[in-house]
């Protein structure tokens, strides 16, 4: 399959994912649902691929990534539909566990698409261009779930939303000559002769690898904040009286920083090394964060945004 089919269908559905978040947070404001609750919700999206990552790796390798993938988006489809359906706070509980268990499927599973196709120097370019289809995804799902709701209502938003997954569906279930596993590596047996090669289990794995540990310590809380931030950025815009077009353009704008910058980074490590870029774009994120309460003028927001992106 072509990688550029393959980022097709990556962007079809972060757009469903990201443009879901802002829609299930302000349609929990529009029911009347406490900030606890809105809280819960965004929480649960996360939940199960915590849960189910790696229970998602093994069934992809032994699977292949045709079903997983299928499966993965039918479950963020059908979870899209069902607060078209139902309109509800309860509903958008079954809504967020099921975006958020069929992401995971989907995602691991097209991460180990992508790490197949072409030989292996095409890997970090296919592996960058999946980044940059992420980036777009994720700027372009916001700006439909914004205009969506403004223009069509919360429940039609859903809708459009939970078309785009479908697309992935189709694909994958048209496409020819899909591996049903991954192969085993030549040098698999070698490797599990070195040290700690037996340490199979994520945990063991974690405690005993002190430079991975830092570096999923690093990343748990840099992605924490980003999370944290997607949350509260909806009800702080609903607060200050921006529209959920103006609220998605902000949230867009952080997402195409994101495309921007990945353009640029390796540029950038490879001048300034990584320990000193990524210390500066902590403190460049805090200030930014720091920032945001005080400013409610949008476009202010979106040059803020662009920062923290």
């Amino acid at each position: 399959m072509s990688i550029w089919v393959v980022l097709l269908m990556v962007v079809c559905n972060m757009v469903a994912m990201k443009g879901s978040k802002i829609i299930i947070t302000l349609f929990s404001i529009e029911l009347g649902a406490p900030q606890f609750v809105i809280g819960v919700l965004v929480a649960l999206y996360s939940l199960f691929p915590m849960i189910l990552a790696i229970y998602a790796g093994k069934l992809t390798d032994r699977l292949g990534a045709r079903w997983p993938m299928i499966v993965g988006s039918f479950g963020i489809a059908f979870g899209l539909t069902l607060p078209f359906l139902f309109p509800y706070t309860t509903t958008l509980y079954l809504q967020a566990v099921l975006v958020g268990a069929g992401h995971v499927f989907y995602n691991v599973s097209v991460q180990n698409m992508i790490g197949g196709i072409g030989a292996k120097e095409d890997r970090t370019k296919n592996f960058s261009n999946f980044g940059l289809a992420m980036a777009t995804g994720s700027f372009i799902g916001p700006l439909i779930a914004g205009v969506a709701i403004d223009h069509a209502g919360y429940r039609y938003a859903y809708l459009m939303l939970a078309a785009t997954p479908l697309v992935t569906m189709i694909i994958m279930a048209m496409a020819k000559h899909m591996a049903t596993g991954r192969p085993a590596l030549a040098t698999d047996g070698a490797a599990t002769k070195r040290p700690g090669a037996a340490l199979s289990r994520p945990f063991e794995l974690f405690v005993a690898n002190a430079p991975l540990r830092r570096v999923l310590i690093t990343g748990a809380v840099l992605l924490t904040g980003i999370d944290l931030f997607h949350f509260y950025m909806p009800i702080y815009g609903h607060h200050i009286g921006l529209s959920a077009s103006q609220i998605g353009v902000v949230l867009g704008t952080f997402s195409a920083a994101a495309f921007v910058v990945r353009i640029w980074m390796p540029t950038i490590v490879k001048r300034l090394g990584a320990e000193k870029v990524l210390i500066a774009s902590m403190f460049i994120a805090a200030t930014s964060y720091i920032a945001v309460p005080f400013i409610t003028h949008m476009v202010i927001l979106c040059v803020i945004c662009f920062v923290l992106g």
